[in-house]
């Protein structure tokens, strides 16, 4: 597979495709979702064995002149965890290797799981990526630094690549490293900026509530001020499940990708699904590839189960145009209601625990949470209520 020649594994720096399979100003990229190796194949990635982890899957890496992915693990033998809700992630440092050898150009470090074993963690994962040889974006020294957007330039277009998070964990403050967070006011701008030099705009939005196929009303109105802002395509990542798509106003928007390859056993099956991204930046035009869980890696998605997978993702598209959508999320979000309760009810119960309250703290704190919280406990204006 063709490798690309990279000027700087520091984002704000042009990345050059090089040995440009397409030919011509054609750009296909390959946009992928959360790639994190679990203990069931963690001894494959050591191993660099390609075939059982990705299978027949491996083709539709060839012939791409950029290939994103969204690395949701630290590479590193820390054993030093943060202290979190969930589980702290790490693998191989032979991953960063196995990315190279599929041809991945850049990976994703805005997420909730890079700083899981701290900076050692990430110290650790940004060595074994530039041995490799494979660049990294949407991390940074501070918040201001984290804003740097990565340009990619290819047969005289240039793309411009901005990976952002919701606040869980990992995301940069004023005077601390961490994950380009996003913000509802400095996001939209950076978008902007970015057009006024670049042909596309590409965000990838790392956030969404954890398996629900349908967004939010504030993440579906988010991604569409995206849109309007300038982007020209808007991935939602983070909610380990396939979501649904919408085009608006000349722009394409996936909420939820699902995972690439994050093989867990027994997960909900929406966890086992997902679907890779080819889009063409002359053109406009995108493409979804499905994809499922092996024991140990990936497969292609095919017949009946295929059909009845994007049957059932493009039932999702044609709810964000009838607004079924809103049913979806909201019989969602009374489904795991009584959870919520149950983290207020502890934080203020007589001798709650620090971890009891630490947890009420993070459910305020990540936007996917506040939306649930919105969504089952609205603030109601009853003055021009009819009776």
């Amino acid at each position: 597979m063709p490798k690309k020649q990279l000027q700087n594994y520091l984002c704000y720096v042009i990345m050059v495709a090089e040995n440009k399979p397409t030919g011509g100003n054609d750009m296909k990229m390959l946009i992928l979702g959360d790639i994190s190796p679990t203990g069931v194949n963690a001894h494959l990635f050591r191993e660099q064995n390609l075939e059982a982890l990705f299978g027949n899957t491996l083709p539709i890496f060839e012939n791409k002149d950029f290939i994103f992915a969204n690395l949701e693990c630290a590479l590193t033998e820390s054993d030093h965890a943060i202290p979190k809700f969930g589980p702290n992630l790490k693998a191989p440092a032979e991953t960063a290797q196995v990315l190279a050898t599929l041809g991945v150009s850049c990976v994703g470090l805005s997420n909730n799981h890079i700083f899981d074993f701290g900076i050692e963690g990430y110290q650790d994962t940004v060595a074994a990526l530039h041995k490799a040889g494979v660049g990294y974006t949407g991390f940074g020294e501070n918040y201001e630094d984290s804003r740097k957007t990565m340009v990619i330039e290819h047969g005289g277009q240039k793309i411009a690549l901005i990976t952002v998070c919701e606040h869980e964990y990992s995301y940069a403050l004023e005077d601390r490293m961490g994950s380009r967070p996003f913000d509802e006011f400095d996001t939209p701008l950076d978008v902007r900026e970015a057009k006024k030099t670049c042909d596309k705009v590409i965000v990838i939005y790392h956030g969404g509530k954890e398996m629900c196929q349908y967004p939010s009303p504030r993440l579906r109105k988010l991604c569409r001020t995206l849109i309007k802002s300038g982007a020209d395509l808007v991935v939602g990542q983070h909610s380990h499940c396939i979501g649904t798509y919408e085009e608006f106003e000349g722009g394409h928007i996936l909420y939820g990708q699902g995972n690439t390859h994050f093989v867990w056993p027994d997960r909900d099956p929406l966890w086992n699904t997902g679907v890779a991204v080819v889009y063409d930046t002359v053109t406009g035009e995108i493409e979804f590839i499905s994809h499922k869980n092996t024991e140990v890696g990936i497969t292609l998605v095919e017949g009946e189960e295929k059909e009845a997978i994007m049957a059932a993702f493009h039932d999702r598209e044609s709810a964000c145009k009838d607004g079924r959508w809103k049913d979806g999320w909201h019989d969602f979000c009374v489904k795991n209601k009584e959870n919520y309760r149950r983290v207020l009810a502890n934080a203020f119960a007589p001798g709650s625990t620090q971890r009891e309250d630490d947890n009420f703290g993070h459910y305020l704190d990540c936007e996917a949470h506040t939306d649930v919280w919105r969504e089952l406990y609205p603030t109601y204006n009853l003055t021009n209520e009819k009776e």
